[in-house]
């Protein structure tokens, strides 16, 4: 057992040694080959997603109104002090395995598993979220062409109503099924394997980010100013409009920021970890903010925000301009983009409990690589099922809430690990610190709470009124992480039987894990 495990009457704070992690970081087989602007577009790639094409118009008609711009710089500030945490800690790990691995060598072995199970609810949900409005692009797409797909094909059986006691989520009968297949197609490609460069990846950002300057650049004509008006509407109660409002919203499309970790995740292939990690992750948040508050800019300017509560908000902007041509060409663009993003997070999802299986918390199934494809195909069949159907049954609204719940929450552990290791181990060497001494990691944590407040409290408050559905599912999935974890994971855990990660029979995942969402042991075939 390492210097740093845990006694072994306190089992759950079973560690990692940083030697036994960093002896991994330096005996991996990937080439450092990315530099500053290859880890920039990657952030830029990760985070473009659903959050914009998506929850932007959510959350401007339900609570921020034309104010939305106020809750991305809150947003944007509740991940800055949590990214600059992931740079230190990843400059001082510079391994593939990002907040869970981090997590394993601060806190130990119950913090760990909590931090992959909200890892996966972060890529596994975010993903089924990105089904949702991929599928509300593609019917708005083909309507274009005058094809319509039947809407109880393409309605979630959970709806999401706004009502003037708030939001609901009654029963539709319907079954988002394209939404179901646009994730069983990835999930087909993930099981034969992925092979992405830098390259290909930085093609992919390009597209996108002209696809949304030319959506600015087109939308500044058909602004109405007075759709801004008021800018921040007058409060209905609870967190409807008002300030209360522009927080709601900053936890609502705090989802738009997902991915940004992605770049933490690629230490292991950065040039020059000490400059280039906080370049990669500070750089892509600010670009992204940027575009994002124009973007909402143009949305709330063009459609008057009460009218922008739908999964595809953009393409309803686009219809309001009346230039067919435009119209396809963004709703293109969408949908390619979110097709990316969709592939990349259930990766994300299926390589969180590749690590884990390694590692003993999780079945060995998930760990097993196919004979040909060396990819973990039956986990990824499992979870790419699972997914499939959070995405025909959920609406995006109670999926980007509970996203967005797990990724604060995540990022809160993120500094509490920073904290933790300054205090245990200041003589540890970091090539980055993040400035502002212990400050950053706890304005990281508040942020964290900021974001997590008002989701909690619309959690309890729908419980208290009798719709349980999101309490359910989150108290749900809660419960299932914590009795897998007894039941299977705290017995069978190699750092708790003094072993080390399992023989996955085979190279582990291929590069694109470190560039994407990749962790565990990114050794390459020999």
């Amino acid at each position: 057992m390492s210097a740093d495990a845990a006694p072994r009457g306190n089992r759950l704070f079973l560690r990692k040694s940083i030697e036994q992690v960093q002896s991994e970081a330096d005996n991996h087989q990937l080439k450092r080959t990315l530099g500053p602007m290859n880890l920039l577009f990657l952030g830029i790639g990760c985070i473009i997603g659903a959050g914009i094409y998506v929850m932007t118009g959510n959350a401007a008609a339900n609570f921020a109104g034309p104010a939305v711009l106020l809750s991305f710089v809150v947003a944007f500030f509740a991940c800055v002090f949590a990214g600059l945490c992931y740079a230190e800690l990843a400059s001082t790990m510079p391994v593939a395995g990002s907040a869970y691995t981090y997590s394993y060598t601060a806190l130990g072995e119950v913090f760990a598993w909590t931090m992959g199970w909200l890892l996966v609810l972060e890529y596994g949900v975010a993903a089924s979220t990105v089904a949702a409005g991929w599928s509300a692009n593609v019917v708005s797409l083909l309507g274009n062409f005058g094809m319509l797909i039947p809407p109880e094909w393409t309605t979630s059986f959970i709806q999401a109503v706004q009502t003037p006691e708030g939001l609901t989520f009654p029963m539709s009968g319907g079954f988002n099924l394209l939404g179901a297949l646009g994730i069983l197609a990835v999930t087909g490609l993930l099981m034969l394997g992925v092979s992405e460069s830098a390259s290909v990846n930085n093609v992919i950002v390009l597209i996108k980010v002209g696809v949304l300057l030319l959506f600015i650049a087109m939308g500044l004509a058909f602004i109405n100013v007075s759709n801004w008006t008021p800018f921040i509407p007058a409060n209905e109660g609870g967190f409807k409009y008002g300030v209360p409002g522009i927080f709601r919203a900053a936890s609502v499309i705090f989802f738009a920021y997902v991915g940004f970790e992605a770049v933490s995740t690629a230490a292991a292939e950065a040039k020059n970890p000490k400059k280039d990690i906080p370049f990669g992750i500070l750089g892509s948040l600010l670009v992204c903010t940027i575009i994002y508050m124009l973007v909402a800019a143009v949305l709330t300017g063009v459609v008057p925000f009460r009218e922008l509560g739908v999964p595809a908000p953009i393409a309803l902007a686009v219809d309001r301009m009346g230039m067919n041509w435009f119209s396809v060409l963004i709703k293109v663009g969408a949908v390619a983009g979110l097709s990316s993003v969709m592939l990349i997070l259930t990766y994300g999802q299926t390589r969180v409990f590749y690590a884990m299986a390694r590692d003993g918390l999780l079945p060995k199934v998930f760990a097993t690589l196919h004979s040909k494809f060396k990819t973990p195909w039956v986990g990824t069949l499992i979870l790419g099922i699972l997914i499939a159907v959070a995405a025909a049954l959920l609406p995006i609204d109670i999926l980007g809430d509970l996203v967005s719940l797990g990724t604060a929450t995540a990022f809160g552990i993120v500094c509490i690990s920073v904290l933790w290791l300054r205090k245990s181990r200041p003589d540890l060497e970091r090539p980055f610190r993040a400035p502002g001494g212990v400050i950053t990691p706890l304005l990281g944590i508040f942020f964290a709470l900021v974001m997590i407040a008002p989701l909690m409290f619309d959690i309890v408050t729908k419980a208290m009124t009798g719709d349980m559905i999101p309490a359910v599912l989150l108290g749900g999935y809660l419960s299932l992480g914590a009795l897998i974890y007894i039941g299977y994971g705290y017995r069978n855990s190699r750092l708790g039987k003094g072993l080390g990660q399992i023989d996955d029979d085979g190279p582990g995942p291929s590069p694109l894990a470190a560039q994407l969402h990749g962790v565990g042991d990114t050794k390459s075939p020999d």
